[in-house]
C-alpha cells in the first residue's frame, strides 16, 4: 500500500451522525462497531508500526445544525491532527419532509462552511469529508426514494465546494456505492437505504483508507 497520511502518534477525530456514531455510546464504546473501527482496524492491519490514536464523536440522528452546537466540546477541544466530518442525510431527509427542523441546501452549505472556517482558525489541522449517500437506484420519480436521490446533489455540491476551498481530503462514497449498485442490489449492504450492515461499512472503512492513502 501508499504511505499513509497520518503519522505515529497523531490524533484523528470522526464526527458525524448515526453511521458514525453506530454504537459507539453503547456496548460498541468507544469507537462503535461500524466504519470507524474498521477503518482502526484497517490501519493496524497494513500499518502495524503506526500508534494512533482514534475519537468518535458521532451522535444518532445528528444533523449539521447539531454539529454546530457541540462543535466546540466534541471537535475542536480535542485538539486533533485530522479531523473527519461525515453529516447530510438527516438535513436532506428533514428537509424533504417539511420538518420543522429541516436542514435546507442552502443553510447546509451555511452551516458547513462556517465549522471549517472556524477549524481553519483555531486548529488549522487535515480535514478528511465523507459525502452523505443513499443506497438507492430509483430514478421513478414517484417514490421517497427517487425524490432523495434528485435532492441529494445539491447537498453533495456543498460538500464538494467545502472540499474544494479549504483543501481538504474527499471520500466519495456516493459515487462509491452507486458504482457497487451497478452489480449487486442494495440489500447486500443494508436494509434500507441510509444504514450499512458491516459489508457496507467495511466498504466505507476502505475507501477513506484510500484516500488517506493518496497523496
Amino acid at each position: 500500500m501508499s504511505e499513509l497520511c497520518i503519522q505515529d502518534g497523531q490524533t484523528i477525530l470522526l464526527i458525524g451522525d448515526s453511521i458514525t456514531d453506530c454504537g459507539r455510546r453503547d456496548a460498541a464504546a468507544p469507537l462503535g462497531n461500524g466504519y470507524v473501527r474498521l477503518f482502526s482496524e484497517l490501519v493496524m492491519a497494513h500499518y502495524p508500526e503506526r500508534d494512533i490514536r482514534y475519537i468518535n464523536t458521532g451522535i444518532g440522528g445528528n444533523r449539521i445544525v447539531n454539529l454546530r452546537d457541540r462543535w466546540e466540546e466534541d471537535a475542536l477541544a480535542h485538539k486533533p491532527d485530522w479531523l473527519s466530518i461525515k453529516i447530510g442525510i438527516n438535513d436532506l431527509h428533514t428537509h424533504l419532509r417539511g420538518d420543522g427542523g429541516g436542514v435546507s441546501p442552502e443553510l447546509y452549505a451555511e452551516i458547513y462552511d462556517q465549522l471549517l472556517q472556524e477549524t481553519k482558525e483555531r486548529l488549522d489541522c487535515p480535514i478528511i469529508l465523507i459525502e452523505p449517500f443513499y443506497m438507492s437506484r430509483d430514478t421513478a420519480g414517484q417514490t421517497f426514494q427517487s425524490q432523495v436521490l434528485d435532492i441529494l446533489p445539491r447537498y453533495l455540491e456543498t460538500v464538494h465546494k467545502m472540499s474544494e476551498k479549504y483543501g481538504t481530503k474527499l471520500v466519495r462514497t456516493h459515487d462509491m456505492f452507486q458504482r457497487q449498485l451497478e452489480y449487486r442490489d442494495p440489500s447486500v449492504f443494508c436494509q434500507e437505504p441510509v444504514h450499512p450492515n458491516i459489508l457496507g461499512h467495511l466498504l466505507i472503512a476502505a475507501e477513506v483508507l484510500k484516500v488517506l492513502c493518496t497523496d
